[in-house]
């Protein structure tokens, strides 16, 4: 009699067990609904925040990036730590990026006179698939038409454009030894289609930063053709 009475009360515990084991796993499941959206939003909001924290600003660290140049060699921003770098968004089929590197020598003179002071220079096309400049034989063919002696790199999804926040070709970035955007405009004075300006904002934002002074000008509108971003 015992043994039953002892039988019947592991009984009842076993199947107020399991009851319990079967309400947990139904708590356990994936959240759905309304919880999902919540989720989901929190997400998006994260990815906004992560982006805005990745813009170019002024005084602050250069966004780093790498892209491939036209012999589809990688070329990493953060290679050239410790010197001072010059971005130039560039659109070899662009009456005013055509100006500077082929009616003036605006870049070449720059290059020459720059590049053995610790100075790099990089050219960014951030022209989409099926836009004017874009393609790695244009540009080739280019280059060696404008005689341009650094690196061109290739942007087409226009990742890195949006976020250095590029408008024009050219829009000009100088980036200083401790890696922080130190100008951001245009290359010169003179907006017109042939003509270089008497005051180039680049050369001025260099002989400044080689004497470690404060860039005086440090911001200016930059003028030319509108980068061509995809869509």
């Amino acid at each position: 009699m015992k043994s039953s009475k002892y039988l019947g009360i592991f009984a009842v515990v076993g199947s107020m067990t399991l009851g319990g084991l079967v309400a947990g796993q139904a708590f356990a499941e994936p959240p759905t609904g309304k919880k999902v959206q919540q989720a989901e939003q929190k997400d998006k909001k994260e990815d906004k925040k992560d982006d805005k924290a990745m813009t170019a600003k002024l005084g602050e660290a250069a966004p780093a990036f790498t892209l491939t140049d036209l012999d589809g060699k990688a070329v990493n921003l953060a290679d050239h730590k410790g010197k001072i770098v010059v971005l130039e968004w560039f659109n070899p089929e662009c009456p005013f990026v055509v100006k500077h590197h082929k009616v003036n020598t605006t870049f070449k003179t720059l290059h020459e006179q720059y590049s053995s002071k610790n100075v790099v220079f990089l050219a960014i096309n951030s022209s989409a698939e099926g836009k004017q400049g874009n393609g790695v034989k244009l540009n080739k063919e280019k280059a060696a038409e404008y005689k341009i002696a650094y690196p061109i790199l290739i942007d087409a999804d226009g990742k890195v454009g949006k976020m250095y926040g590029a408008k024009t070709t050219p829009h000009m970035f100088v980036i200083d030894t401790e890696g922080k955007l130190a100008y951001q405009g245009a290359i010169d004075n003179n907006n017109d289609r042939t003509k270089a300006g008497d005051v180039n904002y680049v050369k001025d934002a260099l002989e400044a930063l080689l004497a470690n002074k404060k860039v005086e000008k440090s911001q200016t509108t930059p003028y030319g053709c509108s980068v061509k971003y995809a869509g």
